[in-house]
């Protein structure tokens, strides 16, 4: 008999396993030079598919050798187009062209699309279907007991075992004697072969150097040269399955969940029970006829066969996003955020009505939050978030709820004026530990302690007048100077009262048409402002040029073979190239400036280190700025 085997059944070692069970003894085996450069190429790239394919070819040689079957390669390698062009199934014809040669051959495959388009051009084919039933145990499994969390094997090392529970977990060393590289290449093999075959087993990541296989609860991370210094296996398992009942705060976290607090963010340090807790969460809200899904690369929860797991769709959980939102699922746990993309994806999805439960590695609930800030608009984060969970040593530790209220931030001794504030509430105490506000220009996070919080009598006293006045000068300074060219001087007369001199030419932008902009300035600062031409004071106050730059700087060098277009009016101190629009700063590099076009505010940024601020070409800021520019308006920049 002779057999053709492709890719597919090489590489999963089906082929060789039926041979030693007797099945195809005195066989040839035709080997198509199409497989040998697939998994050549495979290995090169540092994948472990690679590898196990060529070991399986050994194992066929040795056969050979011993006389148990004949072994023949023929056929011609693909060539470079052939091989741009694999995924197109460039590579299995000239597979399945090999078949066609030896016409009383059977054509062997466990790829359904490669056995259907076999039968179509008319071939013997044998179709190997995923394995079914019982498989011998893998050789690491020798490493694992009972009480087994996790198993890190590496080339040159003794073996050791992660031992216990999430509250007390102690490192046991399993063996004395180092393994050895060969070791771990077969075991590699293994793991791949029954990732392969098995059900419910798969390969979650193939990268170079690097292999994520799961099988059944067991996570398996193959890594190798050049990604690591040497071979290693890690190996990891849950070993308690823990329903949402068994945590202390358990009806806490089931009034929100059931009730508006749909935006829950669990969060602790590495192996502390954040995705055990997100898997009762899930188990629990299926039980209670939500539709769940989640979101996990790779995929790590070990949820009942009625919540759907989804990976990054080619890539990226944006794609993935998109397919949640028509699937539209009552609840998605996001397991876990870590890439940029993510935040903003979590918050998209929270704010269009799905229910959303994300899962974030932090040492402190604050810093669990600080990952958010940047990424999503203040503004909305309690919509996004209502709820943080920390987790320590498999147990809820604390319980935080977030809300937006409009007042003065107390843990600032200062008084400053009212504004926004996202509180977050200690669920138990009932006390304000930390609040999240924006204070000049910047989005702060800080700690309110029974501490640090004012006395009554300190309540009752004389702020700082100094202090207050200052604050409020600047915030004048700032509001006035989005419409003003000159320099701003405010002069306090009290707590709530102001009187600004401005240019003569300014008072008519400043006040604005039937006084529009001065009173959305009061109306904001809570401060009467009374603005007058600066004639009044007789001799001018000098102004001071920090203050107020207008960039005029000369037009960017145009590099040879960089497409680069110059806006030619009125004056040059913007660059566009094909993907950024370059705001050129020399004078104010390192600052945080306001940016206005003519005596309209347009944006605050910050200023690098070359002088430039940088917008995304086709932004909304950078498309006005565009057009403001090429209008004749002057772009202006005033130091925060």
């Amino acid at each position: 008999m002779k057999l053709v085997p492709d890719t597919s059944v090489v590489i999963d070692g089906r082929i060789t396993a039926m041979i030693e069970a007797g099945e195809y003894t005195e066989a040839t085996i035709i080997i198509p030079e199409a497989v040998i450069a697939e998994l050549e190429s495979q290995a090169n790239q540092g994948r472990e598919i690679g590898f196990s394919g060529l070991a399986e070819l050994q194992k066929l040689s040795k056969m050979a050798d011993e006389g148990r079957i004949s072994l023949k390669y023929v056929g011609n390698r693909p060539s470079l187009d052939q091989v741009k062009l694999a995924s197109g199934g460039e590579i299995d014809a000239l597979i399945r062209n090999v078949a066609l040669v030896y016409e009383d051959s059977k054509f062997i495959t466990s790829d359904i699309v490669q056995s259907e388009v076999a039968k179509a051009k008319g071939l013997d084919v044998l179709y190997l279907r995923p394995q079914i039933g019982e498989f011998s145990p893998l050789s690491i499994d020798q490493f694992f007991d009972e009480n087994t969390i996790a198993v890190y094997l590496k080339e040159r090392v003794a073996p050791v075992a992660r031992k216990g529970s999430l509250k007390e977990v102690r490192m046991v060393t399993l063996r004395e004697a180092p393994l050895t590289e060969y070791e771990l290449r077969q075991m590699a093999q293994e793991i791949l072969e029954r990732a392969k075959r098995d059900p419910d087993g798969f390969v979650e990541v193939e990268r170079k150097g690097i292999t994520v296989a799961q099988i059944g609860s067991l996570r398996i991370l193959i890594a190798r040269r050049p990604f690591a210094d040497g071979m290693e296996i890690t190996a990891v398992r849950p070993i308690v399955d823990i329903s949402l009942d068994d945590y202390n705060l358990a009806g806490d976290i089931k009034k929100r969940i059931l009730g508006e607090r749909r935006g829950l963010l669990i969060a602790g340090p590495p192996g502390t029970g954040k995705t055990t807790l997100a898997q009762s969460i899930a188990t629990f809200l299926a039980d209670h006829d939500f539709q769940v899904k989640t979101m996990e690369a790779p995929r790590d929860l070990q949820v009942p066969d009625n919540i759907t797991q989804y990976n990054a769709l080619d890539g990226s959980m944006v794609n993935t996003a998109e397919v949640l939102l028509l699937v539209r699922p009552d609840y998605v746990i996001f397991d876990e955020l870590r890439k940029n993309e993510d935040f903003p994806v979590f918050a998209d999805m929270s704010l269009a009505g799905v229910g959303m439960i994300g899962v974030v590695h932090a040492m402190r609930a604050q810093d669990a939050l600080q990952r958010f800030l940047g990424r999503v608009d203040f503004g909305v984060l309690p919509q996004v978030i209502s709820t943080v969970i920390f987790v320590e040593n498999g147990e809820i530790t604390r319980v935080y709820d977030l809300d937006l209220i409009f007042g003065s931030p107390e843990c600032i001794p200062e008084e400053i004026p009212v504004r926004p504030v996202i509180t977050v509430t200690n669920s138990e105490t009932g006390a304000v530990e930390y609040e999240i506000f924006r204070y000049e220009g910047e989005t702060l996070l800080l700690p309110t302690t029974e501490a640090g919080k004012k006395t009554e009598a300190e309540a009752k006293a004389k702020p700082d007048e100094k202090l207050t006045q200052k604050l409020s000068e600047r915030e004048v300074q700032r509001e006035l100077g989005r419409f003003t060219d000159g320099y701003v001087e405010v002069r306090m007369l009290s707590d709530n009262k102001a009187v600004v001199y401005i240019d003569d030419r300014d008072v008519p932008a400043a006040i604005g048409k039937g006084g529009k902009n001065v009173a959305g300035i009061v109306n904001k600062l809570g401060i009467g402002i009374d603005i007058r031409p600066r004639s009044e004071l007789g001799d001018k106050k000098a102004e001071p040029e920090i203050e107020n730059s207008t960039i005029q700087a000369p037009p960017a060098p145009i590099h040879e073979g960089v497409k680069t277009e110059i806006v030619q009016k009125p004056v040059i101190d913007i660059r566009l190239d094909k993907k950024q629009l370059a705001i050129i700063a020399p004078h104010e590099s390192g600052k945080i400036v306001d940016v206005f076009g003519g005596r309209e505010y347009l944006f605050t940024a910050t200023v690098n280190d070359h002088g430039e601020i940088h917008l995304s070409k086709h932004s909304s800021i950078a498309q006005e700025m565009i057009r403001r520019y090429k209008d004749g308006e002057t772009i202006r920049l005033r130091p925060v």
